[in-house]
């Protein structure tokens, strides 16, 4: 496939000590780019790219996308930018409105001026799956979105709205990708907002129980992380006219719920440690603006992207639960 894999380029990812920035940053590192990283280290972490620091190409700028020039020094020279930075967590939306408002919409906006000013043709950002809120139909298809159901959903949606209005004003060409469930490697599993599957696994390799917040038959189309680097590098790179001022689904196109998702995780690290066959599950209180089911149409993406997911969730978790497996453990 050509035009898959950026080479040879200078790539901006801010939020790039975060997970999936940090994934984003390694992989581009691999096909011999050169990565900048903006991050302030709020939710990302050094520990994400210690790794990364060794490498030559690689350069972190410590920064906030709430300030202007923080955003206008990130983007001298660079060639493509992928913009991750954000906060995440419908519940920290819940907790603490005002300052998910200010990084992931007014964040937002300086890098979307700054990249504008820059003279940067082309802008891909992560946009959410939340944006689809009270909408029941499954799966979830990219033009219909229903009311969102958290102070997130309203960020990750006004998101869309601005690239769009650039776009029309401006003539930037903007992709936004709304990532599901995205896991993998570097996902903290600690911390109030971590999302289930690292803290699912790191419950059980202590032999702890974890919770399920209501029945367990919510589900969620669980994206491995691969997949989504994938799509952030045919994002930038797509010479589809038609293919660019649009927002995809980044999935895999499968449900899973989490009773379903907790049994393949006991399988796989079973296999590590047998005990964890016996741990019990705890189920819990539904969470407030949580939606209850979530499965994405990835169609669009693949017509007009040539998206082409590489891994389901058991694929993925055998992957993500061998680095966990190797990182979790205390030193011996």
């Amino acid at each position: 496939m050509s035009h898959s894999r950026i080479e040879g380029k200078k790539v901006l990812v801010t939020g790039g000590a975060g997970f999936i920035g940090s994934n984003l940053c390694g992989a581009l590192l691999e096909q011999n780019n050169e990565v900048r990283c903006l991050d302030n280290l709020s939710t990302g972490k050094q520990a994400n790219i210690d790794r990364l620091q060794a490498h030559a190409n690689f350069e972190f700028q410590q920064g906030d996308i709430r300030n202007l020039s923080d955003c206008q020094m990130a983007l001298k020279g660079v060639d493509y930018v992928l913009h991750q930075a954000a906060l995440g967590s419908v519940p920290r939306s819940i907790d603490d409105p005002i300052t998910s408002n200010e990084v992931n919409i007014s964040g937002f906006l300086n890098m979307l001026y700054a990249t504008k000013e820059a003279g940067l043709k082309r802008f891909v950002y992560a946009a959410s799956s939340s944006t689809y809120g009270d909408h029941k139909a499954l799966p979830k298809v990219e033009e219909n979105i229903g009311r969102p159901l958290s102070p997130y959903a309203v960020t990750k949606y006004v998101n869309e709205l601005y690239a769009q209005v650039f776009a029309d004003l401006y003539g930037i060409e903007v992709i936004g990708l709304r990532y599901f469930n995205v896991f993998g490697p570097h996902q903290t599993p600690d911390g109030a907002y971590s999302a289930a599957i690292p803290k699912f696994i790191k419950a059980f390799m202590g032999h702890q129980s974890p919770v399920i917040h209501g029945d367990g038959t919510q589900s969620r189309d669980f994206t491995f992380i691969e997949n989504v680097v994938q799509a952030n590098q045919l994002a930038a790179l797509t010479e589809n006219p038609e293919a660019v001022n649009q927002v995809y689904n980044v999935a895999y196109g499968e449900n899973t719920t989490l009773n379903e998702l907790v049994q393949l995780l006991v399988e796989l690290l079973g296999n590590f440690d047998p005990a964890i066959r016996s741990v019990e599950i705890t189920y819990g209180p539904e969470r407030v603006g949580d939606v209850k089911h979530s499965l994405a149409s990835i169609d669009k993406a693949k017509r007009l992207l040539g998206y082409d997911p590489q891994y389901n969730l058991r694929q993925g978790l055998e992957k993500a639960i061998d680095w966990y497996w190797h990182s979790l453990q205390p030193a011996q």
